[in-house]
């Protein structure tokens, strides 16, 4: 870190991000308009800083760490940014569920603690919605959310929802605005996973949310053009890969102590997804939520280590969930052919039935109902639809679960 004392009085912060044995180069965090060879420039000899006391939570922070909300400076313990990642032989096998209420997550494709995850989407989206969401039911201790590239009125309605839902006070927000300048977005997941890591090591399980991470990468591809590197695939560097991953590899489940989970939206430019962004992120993360047409799309959606969880939750988890995908999938074809102007069997009558009915219950964004309740739900849509010969489920379940 370095800071400039300008003569008119007033203090620029930037960061060393180059030097060689004649030269040093400071990105600037601030205008430089006004910079004059008169001014004095100290080198603090430490990196970013962020507190990461108890006060932090119920804040909202700038990308720099400094408060935006009217409230007090920060005091406390401060933490570096470039700190080391846990020992890796400390981690644990992901085991345990992260409940949302969202049933497209919960029954479909369940969040485990510790996973990586990201959102794909296209603009336009309710990403930012179902961020509020998870931000407003899920049974973390704390929620770090890092906006990025957000438009003021974005940032004002996660403030509002976390206000208004009462969760504020286990939750930090760093807020990186599209007028901010694009060094400060690059601060904005290492402060969110900086001060994650503090609470976890503490024993919290933590719930870090990000948006927009492609935000994140075009203001690395922009200071990597500006800094004269070489440009990879559609101009962003060839380190994009080892930018993302960094991030996303804090995602861990702490021996003896807490977790963090990443749950980052990625929009995806003309929702290509194999844009370098969302191409690199595949690679990284352990699955993807598909969010499209305002639902979270069960065939594009995968969440790698649901595995791991719902054996434990209840015996009819994975029946439901396998059950209810396949009979949607089918459904979908009986629309096609009913576009096509095919007559319809009664078996495609009942798979249209239950496509309606199984949108408008259990993909909906707006249903917010807990785990059994969905599956229960489940087991209610099926009813209605099919006789229990029909479903192709064990004699055993449908005999405990089907409605009578």
């Amino acid at each position: 870190m370095v800071r400039v004392d300008k003569r008119d009085g007033t203090k620029l912060f930037g960061s060393v991000i180059s030097f060689n044995k004649e030269k040093v180069y400071i990105q600037a965090m601030g205008t430089t308009k006004g910079l004059s060879t008169r001014d004095k420039v100290i080198f603090l000899r430490r990196a970013m800083r962020v507190v990461t006391s108890e006060e932090i939570l119920g804040r909202i922070l700038n990308s720099m760490g400094s408060p935006i909300d009217g409230g007090p400076e920060l005091e406390g313990e401060a933490r570096e940014l470039e700190s080391r990642t846990p020992n890796p032989v400390r981690r644990i096998v992901p085991h345990r569920m992260i409940q949302t209420n969202i049933p497209m997550i919960d029954v479909f494709n369940t969040l485990v603690e510790s996973q990586k995850i990201p959102i794909f989407s296209v603009s336009g989206e309710p990403y930012n919605e179902l961020l509020m969401r998870i931000n407003n039911q899920t049974d973390a201790d704390i929620v770090v959310l890092g906006i990025m590239g957000a438009r003021f009125d974005d940032l004002q309605a996660f403030i509002d929802n976390a206000k208004e839902m009462g969760c504020l006070q286990k939750t930090v927000i760093f807020a990186h605005l599209a007028t901010d300048y694009p060094v400060e977005c690059l601060l904005v997941p290492d402060m969110a996973l900086t001060v994650a890591e503090e609470f976890a090591i503490r024993g919290k399980r933590v719930l870090v949310l990000l948006t927009d991470m492609l935000a994140f990468a075009d203001s690395v591809k922009e200071i990597s053009i500006s800094l004269g590197q070489v440009p990879s695939n559609r101009g962003y560097p060839g380190s994009l890969y080892s930018d993302l991953a960094y991030r996303y590899e804090k995602a861990i489940d702490i021996d003896g102590a807490g977790s963090i989970t990443l749950v980052a939206v990625t929009t995806m430019p003309g929702d290509d997804v194999t844009h370098p962004v969302p191409d690199n992120t595949g690679y990284i993360t352990e699955g993807q939520f598909y969010l499209k047409n305002g639902r979270i799309e069960p065939f594009g959606s995968l969440s790698r280590l649901k595995q791991n969880v719902n054996r434990t939750t209840r015996d009819d988890h994975q029946a439901i969930m396998n059950t209810m995908i396949r009979l949607y999938a089918e459904a979908l074809k009986a629309r096609e052919l009913h576009a096509m102007g095919f007559l319809l069997s009664g078996w495609d009558k009942k798979l249209m039935q239950y496509g309606t009915l199984f949108e408008d219950g259990l993909m909906d964004l707006a249903v917010n109902i807990p785990l059994y309740e969905a599956l229960d739900r489940g087991w209610k849509i099926l009813s209605t639809c099919f006789e229990p010969g029909e479903v192709g489920m064990k004699e055993e379940l449908l005999v405990k679960y089907w409605p009578k």
